[in-house]
């Protein structure tokens, strides 16, 4: 996959995921794969438990299935999944 803005349009359920940053300490650390994706929230199974992960406050890092690993904030994430794909987004680079 290539890195690029259209990245924030894709679908992550499927994805594996992890929280490498967040203003709640316990997030921080939490992995696995994304199976639910809301307006605000990401469900993470991690270890046969679902975890939500509010998308606003962390900063997340996906691993592809071709073996990239991208490191997204939850802020560009925001909103249901459905109007991501209608949603455009400079480039910040």
């Amino acid at each position: 996959m290539r890195i690029t803005p259209e990245i924030v349009r894709s679908e992550f359920i499927g994805i594996q995921a992890g929280v490498a940053r967040s203003r709640h300490h316990e997030c921080v650390g939490v992995s696995g794969k994304i199976v639910d994706e809301t307006k605000n929230t990401f469900t993470l199974l991690q270890g046969g438990k679902a975890r939500m992960i509010a998308k606003d406050s962390a900063l997340f890092r996906f691993k592809f299935p071709d073996g990239e690993v991208v490191e997204l904030d939850g802020k560009l994430l925001m909103g249901r999944p459905e109007d991501r794909l209608k949603k455009t987004v400079r480039r910040l680079w």
